[in-house]
């Protein structure tokens, strides 16, 4: 997993808009530099939705629960590819047919690692089946479990530590699906240690 830290990343303005490139590692110190990133949400039929708890090595926002996937793309690799390679990666899962829901921008600082999160984040749905197969990478994945959407707002308002700080503005595009944004979507900053649910995102990727 830590050699993931030396892939690139690319750096973009706040309407999405590429202007470079950097490392993974180089993004995430602070004060953080913003770059393109996606949560991906898995979804049953029943509209439970898949949730990892991030494994103890991340480097960014350990042991929290956080959505099904989350991840960077490439410089000049699609998200449909990115996120289905770190499906793949993350989970064992996959290939699945991707839609996405929203898009936006937030700041959250991890208090424990001194890292950051400055990232335009692309919300993604996939659907998919609880007895599809499954095969978590446990130096990504601690955890899984399943959980409805609309009881998970609740639990992240009362108890946002258990939680990546991105994990409410992914499940908010998800329940309020906004389609694909043009132009700069707001800004929301994240203290560390809480959570918004108007707007977390993907870390440790």
């Amino acid at each position: 997993m830590s050699s993931r830290e030396g892939h690139l990343v690319e750096l973009v303005d706040e309407t999405g808009e590429a202007h470079g490139e950097t490392t993974v590692s180089a993004a995430h110190q602070p004060p953080g530099q913003l770059h393109r990133a996606f949560s991906v949400l898995l979804v049953d039929p029943d509209g439970q939705v898949l949730l990892q708890r991030r494994a103890a090595v991340k480097t960014r926002f350990p042991l929290r629960w956080a959505n099904s996937c989350c991840g960077h793309p490439r410089p000049g690799e699609s998200l449909a590819e990115a996120a289905n390679r770190r499906l793949r990666e993350e989970l064992g899962a996959g290939p699945v047919e991707l839609t996405e829901v929203g898009v936006y921008v937030y700041y959250a600082e991890d208090p424990a690692t001194g890292r950051v999160e400055f990232e335009y984040d692309h919300v993604l749905r996939g659907n998919f089946l609880p007895s599809a197969p499954l095969l978590p990478d446990p130096d990504e994945v601690a955890e899984l479990r399943w959980a409805d959407p609309s009881a998970l707002e609740t639990e992240l308002e009362r108890d946002p530590r258990s939680y990546a700080p991105w994990l409410g503005g992914v499940v908010n595009r998800l329940l309020r699906p906004s389609g694909s944004t043009s132009g700069a979507p707001g800004l929301a900053v994240i203290p560390p240690g809480s959570a918004d649910d108007t707007a977390e995102r993907s870390g440790g990727r």
